[in-house]
């Protein structure tokens, strides 16, 4: 099982940085600088990120009355914004990648900042205890190694060498879904005994109803063209990971109470994010086949 783990952890590497290497690829400088100059989408996004999902995760831990375990494993994830999910999200709807892509190192980097206080606070709230802190700089030094600096890469060559940044990404793009395919499939057996320790109780409803809640609040908090608010309505949907992981850790002595409760919630947001973003595929690939029907016979 160790081994199954540091492979795991290795080919989910290989996801996070392949996949935002991608996103760089795909994307351009003037794009980018349209998404960080838009004002009202940067501060809806953080408010939605940062401040909505984190309640809905109070709230639905209250409403369902999680055991404490669950409810503490479900306030670290919903607190901990940007996860690499968002980027492959965006690219699984047809959405506006590039967006999605600076939008999640963007709330990975800033959720570092705020993790720590917003678990403390909604701990004390729900009665949990509080007692949450994290080195920040490891956590920022991780988004920009993981995140930031293969998005940064893939960007430079798409500017300076751009028919090799045009050639690569195909490739890039095949690899990213078969790692995607392979941390998922990891996920399930890895964890699949704390996911069936939890079918009688209520953690894997709250992380599917966290889920897609956050996935219409992103949604609905954003701005621009449908595609671009889906987009955050992604984003907003999965959650980073390794904060939650390193406060388990730390602060609760890696219980695995939470850390089943962690994975099953994880897991059950998974499975409601992805089947909003094939159906949002699926809605876009039909005008465009119908389009392409119609230039068909017209021509004939």
């Amino acid at each position: 099982m160790e081994t199954l783990h540091l492979v795991l952890n290795a080919v989910t590497v290989i996801f996070i940085a392949v996949t935002m290497f991608a996103a760089g690829l795909g994307a351009t400088v003037s794009a980018l600088h349209g998404v960080f100059t838009n004002v009202p989408l940067l501060v809806l996004a953080l408010i939605a990120n940062i401040v909505v999902v984190p309640l809905l995760g109070w709230g639905i831990g209250a409403l369902l009355s999680l055991p404490a375990a669950s409810f503490v494993a479900l306030i670290l994830v919903a607190s901990s914004p940007g996860g690499p999910f968002g980027a492959k999200l965006a690219m699984v709807q047809g959405g506006d990648v590039v967006s999605g892509a600076a939008m999640q190192v963007l709330l990975a980097s800033v959720g570092s900042i705020t993790f720590a206080p917003t678990v403390n606070g909604l701990l004390t709230a729900a009665d949990l205890g509080a007692n949450v802190s994290l080195d920040v700089g490891a956590l920022v030094r991780t988004v920009a190694l993981l995140q930031l600096v293969p998005f940064a890469v893939g960007l430079l060559l798409r500017r300076y060498a751009d028919a090799t940044a045009r050639s690569w990404y195909p490739s890039a793009a095949a690899v990213s879904n078969v790692t995607f395919l392979i941390v998922l499939a990891g996920m399930l057996l890895g964890n699949w005994q704390a996911v069936v320790a939890l079918l009688g109780s209520l953690a894997l409803l709250a992380g599917f109803l966290l889920s897609a809640l956050s996935f219409a609040a992103g949604t609905l908090l954003a701005t621009g063209p449908p595609v671009q608010r889906t987009t955050m309505g992604g984003v907003a949907s999965v959650r980073n990971a390794g904060p939650a992981l390193a406060a388990i850790g730390l602060a609760f002595n890696d219980q695995p109470a939470i850390l089943g409760a962690l994975a099953a919630i994880l897991l059950s947001g998974l499975a409601a994010a992805l089947p909003i973003a094939s159906f949002l595929s699926s809605r876009r690939e039909e005008p465009v086949a119908a389009e392409t029907e119609v230039r068909t016979h017209d021509r004939r």
